[in-house]
């Protein structure tokens, strides 16, 4: 795995050093060396290459890496440039950001223009088996990612925590910054958007928040490619 260089190895360098993490680490090689994994090992810490911690004015926590071929590749709930099949909560997020601020549906589910704006796009479990959902779950992911929300948590300055569904809105109780924004609604999975995502406003919410507080707003229109 391409390892984090930047200003996160300030905030959770030492995460890496613990027992723990080297327990995780050398499962992961393994895995990656007798089985099918996604996202590609390269891609394992796109979040925090594309969104350094000093940049983070967004926070979307997502649960498992997608599992399927050529769809995972770093960033909760984004897939590669390539791929012109949109995974149907993609699609969910896609139609809430078109009722709450206009925007158009794209033709792809490419969210890197988010990433480089600030939204770190963070999954509780960073890899997972082709095809096998949750099966990295319990390893130590969840562990290490808990520092990463403490550390963003621990930031002085405004920011914004998405936390979609019943797992991400567990981790609210980490998240105890008077100056961040915490939004919580039903996760954007079809089998759960109409009971409290779509209308959620997050979108809008989140740029109101940022303005009032001097932060440039996101732009979070999704270009076609």
């Amino acid at each position: 795995m391409e390892m984090i260089q930047n200003d996160w190895l300030d905030a959770i360098g030492d995460e890496l050093k613990k027992p723990y993490y080297l327990e995780l680490d050398d499962f992961v090689k393994r895995e990656y060396e007798s089985e099918l994994i996604f996202p590609p090992a390269d891609d394992v810490f796109n979040a925090f290459h594309l969104t350094p911690l000093s940049r983070v004015k967004v926070l979307i926590l997502g649960q498992d890496p997608y599992h399927n071929d050529n769809q995972a590749h770093g960033l909760s709930f984004s897939v590669p440039e390539d791929q012109k099949t949109i995974p149907p909560s993609l699609k969910n997020v896609y139609k809430e950001l078109q009722d709450d601020l206009g925007c158009y549906i794209p033709n792809n589910g490419y969210l890197k223009k988010w990433a480089d704006q600030g939204v770190l796009l963070l999954n509780t479990v960073l890899t997972v088996r082709a095809h096998q959902a949750n099966s990295h779950q319990g390893k130590g992911w969840e562990q290490f990612t808990d520092a990463v929300i403490r550390a963003v948590d621990a930031v002085d300055r405004p920011i914004v925590i998405i936390l979609w569904g019943k797992p991400a809105q567990k981790k609210k109780t980490m998240l105890t910054n008077p100056k961040h924004l915490v939004l919580e609604s039903a996760h954007p999975s079809p089998l759960s958007a109409y009971r409290g995502f779509f209308g959620s406003r997050v979108f809008s919410r989140t740029n109101t928040f940022l303005e009032e507080n001097g932060v440039e707003p996101v732009d979070w229109q999704i270009e076609d490619i």
